[in-house]
């Protein structure tokens, strides 16, 4: 007789009232809990608590400066030596240098006329300036609209010349790089950079050259960004105080202390000798920019921003644009963080000092943990900690520090300070998409050099902001431009669920009334996921 095999099932699983799944998970937990969950999670408030000191010091030491520098710095004017070039009756426009402006393009129906025009009418001798337009465009009917706007400029006796590429090899480094090689570029002396929705002012060159001129080691002059279309919608706000605490105090602090900061990529003037010097533009990563500043740095040159010069620009007006914006801008610096970091480390012609503040302050952690500690922190270590009462986090690192970096950041555009709670929730939904680029270019994974063109508007997008203004009863959300299936983000949607039960469980069995911020946060969340972040007009 064949012996039976017997299966032995815990008593709580045989059938009947006794089987009870939920009893069982708790079970399971409770086992997992105290060995592995409670030190993997104070593991991860240490660390987080730290990346949030790293960064309060960093702001709090940056608003020190800024503070003391628009109380005691001498003006840029007084600081270097300058004098505005003056037409000599003898010599006519010969003691004016000869000034490039490149144009990178790529399929810029909307705004291609406005960029070529803003350049041709800069306020500079004619025959001492030479207009590029490096037109990457895909799409024939784009580039024969290009091609014929400055020809239609050429006839009015403007030096501009239409260039194109069989490839789009090293995207705007390759076209940039390439404008360089041009015979009638050997001329020229300085290069002015202009982004396809860039507008300057008549007087950008007058007010940007004589720096160059008249001072041997600045090898950049960096205006600021002002936004035409900041007032479109919520979306367009929040970008503008992100960005407007970058210029008012990341690079006026780089520029008053150690005459160092990241080139922007456009509204700034380059010393072509200090291009070349410094090796050329580069596109190992997808922020040239970045990397072409880094190694001129390196170099003993010297940059210079002049806060009071602006340049109109334009935001990225839908939800999806802007994602592929910060994806390249913060999966970009952290790739060329992995790629240059030993570069900086050894060069010999830097003070320790200057290393050190590339290395931690400007790469490690305005481009890495200002990213990750936003995004683990507030938006995953907070939230677990919820299901782990034996895990605290301090009151100063939960609620304080964030408070005061958030006012800090503030300071930039004091007239949205009304929106800065709502600010808050809307940069920890994009940390993380930040964080994963962040990742990304650190481990330089699949995205790694992906380069999406946001997409300009041009004066359309003004002129939907008129109208938006200009209705009787101005309405809170503006009419959908997409279909619904297209505006769905998953990724969002998915956090705003975890952050909502975590808000559920809080209100039931939390100590911390959490459940306020997790709410607050997920409704957020769910506003971006359901792609209406871009459609929701801010009340002034």
């Amino acid at each position: 007789m064949a012996e039976s095999t017997k299966v032995l099932i815990p008593e709580t699983f045989q059938g009947g009232s006794s089987f009870d799944i939920a009893s069982q998970i708790g079970l399971i937990w409770e086992l997992f809990k105290a060995p592995l969950i409670v030190p993997l999670l104070r593991v991860g408030v240490y660390v987080s608590l730290a990346m949030a000191v790293m960064l309060f010091v960093e702001r709090v030491y940056m608003g020190i400066v800024i503070v003391l520098v628009k109380m005691f710095w001498k003006k840029p004017e007084k600081r270097y030596n300058y004098e505005p070039i003056q037409e000599d009756l003898g010599l006519g426009s010969s003691n004016f240098p000869v000034v490039l402006v490149q144009i990178p393009m790529f399929n810029e129906r909307e705004v291609y006329k406005i960029s070529i025009g803003a350049a041709c009418g800069l306020s500079w001798p004619s025959d001492r300036l030479v207009i590029q337009v490096l037109d990457d465009s895909t799409d024939p009917t784009i580039k024969k609209m290009v091609e014929a706007e400055c020809q239609r400029w050429a006839r009015k006796g403007i030096n501009i010349v239409y260039q194109i590429r069989e490839t789009r090899g090293g995207y705007k480094a390759g076209a940039l790089k390439e404008g360089l090689k041009r015979s009638y570029v050997k001329h020229c002396e300085y290069v002015a950079i202009m982004d396809a929705d860039f507008r300057p002012e008549l007087d950008y060159l007058r007010r940007t050259i004589p720096f160059l001129v008249q001072n041997p080691e600045i090898a950049l002059v960096q205006a600021r960004w002002r936004f035409v279309n900041a007032d479109e919608c919520l979306l367009t706000r929040m970008q503008e105080m992100s960005v407007d605490y970058h210029f008012t105090v990341e690079q006026e602090v780089g520029s008053a202390t150690l005459a160092f900061f990241s080139f922007n990529g456009t509204a700034g003037v380059w010393r072509i000798a200090a291009i070349n010097e410094a090796g050329g533009w580069n596109d190992r990563s997808t922020v040239e920019d970045m990397d072409l500043a880094v190694r001129a740095g390196l170099r003993g040159w010297k940059f210079l921003y002049l806060g009071d010069l602006q340049v109109k620009s334009e935001l990225p007006s839908t939800f999806n644009d802007y994602r592929n914006q910060q994806h390249r801008w913060s999966c970009g610096p952290a790739n060329l963080f992995r790629k240059i970091v030993m570069e900086i480390a050894m060069n010999e012609k830097v003070t320790l000092w200057k290393k050190f503040y590339v290395i931690y302050s400007f790469f490690f952690v305005r481009k890495i943990i200002v990213h990750m500690v936003t995004f683990f922190f507030y938006c995953v270590v907070l939230p677990l900690t919820i299901f782990v009462p034996e895990v605290d986090v301090p009151i100063w690192g939960a609620v304080y520090i964030p408070s005061i970096i958030a006012i800090l950041n503030s300071v930039g555009t004091p007239r949205s300070v009304h929106l800065l709670f709502y600010w808050i929730l809307f940069e920890n939904v994009m940390s993380l998409h930040r964080t994963k680029a962040t990742l990304i270019g650190l481990f330089e994974a699949g995205r790694v050099n992906e380069w999406v063109v946001t997409e300009k508007l041009g004066d359309a997008a003004k002129k939907a902001a008129d109208a938006a203004k200009n209705k009787p009863a101005p309405k809170f959300f503006k009419k959908p431009k997409f279909k619904f299936g297209n505006r769905l983000h998953m990724l969002e949607l998915g956090f705003g669920l975890f952050l909502f039960f975590c808000g559920c469980y809080d209100y039931v069995h939390g100590k911390n009334k959490y459940f306020i911020y997790l709410f607050l946060q997920t409704i957020t969340f769910l506003i971006c996921g359901f792609g209406y972040v871009g459609t929701i007009i801010p009340s002034s």
